[in-house]
């Protein structure tokens, strides 16, 4: 038998046994993100069109209530992100007039923050792992694990709303809020005083596979003219490929793309001791309301310079929901519908029940439901706004098994467990 006969030999061996571990490591880390990515293609080959192309609205119900008409097929190639910017309106400011300078640091030509805890989501977990990487920032020790465990009650929940996730936020001590009509400019502002920011955009990795996606903004080079984000699922055009995770370069325009069709959905998480910078940056904007006035004013701008653009008239329809302009809305809506919009949208943001609901399209809440279920059935407010539209047509046995099934993916789902308990 051979025997180690000099520390030097012995040294050797150890080396190459460090360095065996290490790469088995990174080797099951890479195959688990392989089998997300095979997971997505296989979700993608098996899904349904939603039908919403020449979709015409159900006038609000004023006598007997009508057997709901069958939407027609989407197109079968969904239109892509625009590939234009988002102009700013006259009568609106990209950024709050700001106080004096010293309340804050002026935006820098390059930031690059560090500190991050860097995670490979597993199966439909973006939401979780892209928080727990922002949450690490802090010092936080919480894994994607640890946050998926609060937040999804189903493996196959395709959905951690930006609200779960600033709630959760706010159970660990920090201050958090979900935000809309964020800007290149205040992404700046923010990351060159040490706040990164979660943001929720689109993906679309292949052909008509479109889906939501969370990317924590870590820093930017103006000059390189891209952004550095964390990525729980992509992973090309890496800062470092050769060592440590450092980020990826993400392009302006592509993400600035990606990120209008939701509205520009931003997360603000900080910490009581940054609380007077961010109030010093956003002045007055920092109200909800103010905030959504802006984004309105931002999304009859964009319909009003391209009328063509689904992803502005579905903002429109949003902004106006949030301000309570439900008719507003859902003529908005409506014609997002009709340029098409892409299979997954309704996943992730539910604006066009809540308008059909509020004005009395019952009908529309109910068969947009269930086309959107076709795809999928484990998205607890798609339950929710079915049981919703059911009980207004007075169909209350199948409004309430409806909304079970939205408690059985989500127990702690409030807006179910209000409308079961007020149930007749």
């Amino acid at each position: 038998m051979y025997t180690l006969r000099t520390p030097a030999a012995l040294a050797f061996v150890l080396v190459t046994v460090a360095t065996v571990v290490v790469l088995w490591g990174r080797m099951e880390q890479a195959f688990a993100h392989r089998w997300v990515l095979a997971q997505h293609a296989a979700d993608a080959a098996a899904q349904q069109p939603l039908g919403v192309a020449s979709f015409q609205p159900t006038p609000a119900a004023t006598a007997a209530p009508k057997r709901a008409p069958a939407l027609p097929t989407v197109r079968s190639s969904p239109i892509k992100p625009v590939l234009i910017p988002t102009p700013v309106p006259p009568t609106a400011t990209a950024l709050p007039t700001p106080p004096p300078a010293s309340s804050y640091q002026a935006a820098r030509n390059a930031v690059a923050l560090r500190g991050f805890s860097h995670m490979w989501q597993t199966w439909n977990n973006c939401g979780p792992a892209t928080l727990a990487m922002n949450l690490s920032y802090f010092g936080s020790t919480l894994d994607q694990a640890d946050v998926g465990a609060v937040l999804r009650h189903d493996p196959d929940d395709k959905n951690v709303s930006p609200e779960e996730l600033v709630e959760f936020a706010r159970s660990q001590g920090y201050q958090a809020q979900m935000r809309v009509n964020g800007s290149a400019d205040l992404m700046r502002l923010l990351l060159s005083n040490g706040i990164p920011v979660l943001i929720e955009t689109w993906l679309e990795p292949e052909p008509n596979d479109g889906m939501g996606h969370y990317r924590l903004l870590t820093g930017y080079d103006d000059a390189a003219q891209y952004w550095i984000g964390y990525d729980s699922y992509v992973s090309v055009n890496l800062i470092n490929p050769n060592g440590d995770y450092q980020g990826i370069r993400m392009p302006y325009q592509e993400t600035d793309m990606l990120w209008s069709v939701f509205n520009r959905t931003y997360l603000l998480i900080y910490t009581d001791a940054q609380a007077p910078t961010v109030a010093a940056i956003f002045g007055a904007a920092l109200d909800e309301q103010v905030m959504w006035q802006q984004t309105l004013q931002q999304a009859e701008a964009v319909v009003k310079q391209w009328p063509n653009n689904a992803y502005g008239w579905f903002n429109l329809g949003s902004s106006r929901t949030a301000l309570g302009d439900y008719a507003g809305a859902a003529q908005a809506f409506d014609r997002a519908r009709q340029l098409g919009l892409p299979w997954r949208m309704l996943w992730y943001q539910f604006g066009p029940f809540q308008a059909y609901y509020a004005v009395g399209r019952a009908q529309d809440v109910v068969a947009l439901a269930d086309a959107t279920l076709v795809n999928t059935k484990s998205i607890e407010e798609l339950h929710y706004w079915r049981g919703q539209g059911l009980a207004a047509l007075g169909q209350w046995d199948e409004a309430r098994r409806a909304w079970q099934r939205a408690l059985a993916l989500n127990p702690d789902y409030a807006p179910a467990q209000a409308a079961l308990a007020a149930a007749p």
